[in-house]
């Protein structure tokens, strides 16, 4: 991260949801108000968003990352369902970050299908910051060449 200005962050718009039935959002929110206080402008989805509802969300608020959070055990399904409808709607370029109770044999299979980076309980909010900024600065270069 010591490439990217600080003011850098603080420019990033990124989406933070949670796809499926999954209520459970306590994480999402942790992380939301982590990437917040690094100086991200974050917006919340809320809970049981389609994947649909998710990448139209992103598109609309032009965001430089999506993260999803899931509890449930449908992050085979719901992340690439989500990285699938970014595409659809034009916007393949947004990267994808997830975390949750995801087991490690699900980690590389979720990154295999287009996710950037997958955190699962106990990684470190600086960890997690690091990737997203990293995320999002690598699709702003992209952009803006």
């Amino acid at each position: 991260m010591a490439d990217i200005e600080v003011e850098d962050v603080r420019s990033y718009r990124v989406l933070i949801a949670k796809p499926g039935l999954d209520g459970h959002d306590r994480g999402a929110k942790v992380i939301a108000r982590a990437l917040r206080d690094a100086g991200f402008e974050v917006i919340y989805t809320g809970i049981r968003r389609t994947p649909e509802e998710i990448a139209a969300s992103a598109v609309q608020e032009d965001v430089a990352a999506v993260g999803l959070s899931s509890m449930s055990g449908a992050h085979g399904r719901l992340f690439p369902a989500v990285f699938a409808a970014l595409q659809k709607n034009g916007a393949g370029d947004i990267p994808v970050l997830g975390g949750g109770i995801i087991p490690d044999e699900d980690v590389a299979l979720l990154q295999q299908q287009g996710i950037v980076s997958v955190f699962t309980p106990g990684t470190p909010l600086s960890t997690i910051i690091e990737a997203f900024t990293a995320a999002c600065h690598q699709q702003h270069q992209a952009r803006t060449g």
